[in-house]
Formats: structure tokens, sequence, C-alpha cells
């Protein structure tokens, strides 16, 4: 009997939006949870079970996760405030730059390497739903000699942006 799951027993990505959007449609699970703190980005785990993990996360205007992957977990983000910056990195030029606001949603396919940060204005407020359950995520950060590598953090480990990989 194997002790590996297989990915139907995981979300997908469209699931996961619409998982994370039913979690912002139930403020009252994760309300009190992220109120602003001066500049920090307050994040608070709303949801955990064997399929999927969810966030509450709230964005000052310094709020920047810098770019990192979710290991082997999908993710569905709903924008319930403010808004956010998605970038993507790109081998041909500049990261790849969306902009979502309130009422918005995306999602991260596990082989991404992306950042968000806060758009400007008022504080954000998004949720984010991982299928499987976010363990791990990767940081990318570039060496003396400009390689860029990646180290493995826990998913309990605060993201931040650790140099800009958009500029040389």
């Amino acid at each position: 009997m194997s002790l590996r799951r297989s990915a139907a027993d995981f979300l997908g990505v469209i699931e996961l939006v619409r998982f994370a959007a039913e979690l912002a449609n139930s403020p009252e699970r994760w309300r009190d949870l992220v109120r602003p703190d001066g500049d920090a980005r307050v994040y608070e785990a709303i949801w955990s079970d064997e399929r999927v993990n969810a966030w509450a996360i709230r964005w000052s205007l310094a709020s920047d996760t810098g770019f990192h992957d979710h290991d082997d977990s999908a993710a569905g983000i709903v924008v319930i405030e403010g808004s956010v910056i998605e970038e993507r990195l790109t081998m041909a030029g500049p990261p790849l730059a969306r902009r979502f606001a309130a009422g918005q949603s995306f999602h991260i396919s596990p082989s991404a390497i992306h950042r968000v940060h806060h758009a400007g204005g008022p504080a954000a407020l998004t949720i984010h739903a991982y299928s499987p359950p976010l363990r791990h995520q990767g940081v990318y950060r570039i060496d003396p000699d400009g390689v860029l590598e990646r180290d493995a953090i826990p998913y309990t480990e605060e993201l931040r942006a650790l140099h800009d990989l958009a500029r040389p």
C-alpha cells in the first residue's frame, strides 16, 4: 500500500480560486486575525486539512514577498480589499506584472516563480489557498557571481524580498 497521495487527491487551480472565494465570503473566520500592524505584512492561517491550507494576508505599503515558489503546491488567491501586484520571472526581459484589485482573483501553478507586493494606496487584504497544503517554499537570490540560486524554507517562515531579481 502506497502512502503517496495522487494528484486527484488535491485541488486544481480553478478549485483553489473557488475555495479561496468561499473563505473570502466568510469574514468571521479571518477578519479579526489580520488587523493592520504598521508596515508589517500580517498573515494568519485560517484553514488546514489534508488537501488544502489557506491564509488571510494583510499587505501594507512596504509588503513584498520577493521571488519565490510554492514547491509542489498550486495556489488560488482572492483580493478582498486594496490591490496587489503579482510578477512572474521571464527570461526575455523584465518580469511580467499583473495588478489585481478587490473582487479579482488569480492562480499560481506549482511550477511558477513569482512575487507579490502591495500595489500602493490603502492596505490590501487577500486570501490564499494552497493544495497540496503548503509545507515548503523556495526563495531566490543572486550570488556574488550573478548566478540565480534557490533556498528551501518552511512555509512558516515569512517571505521577504532578498534581492531585486527584476534588475541586473
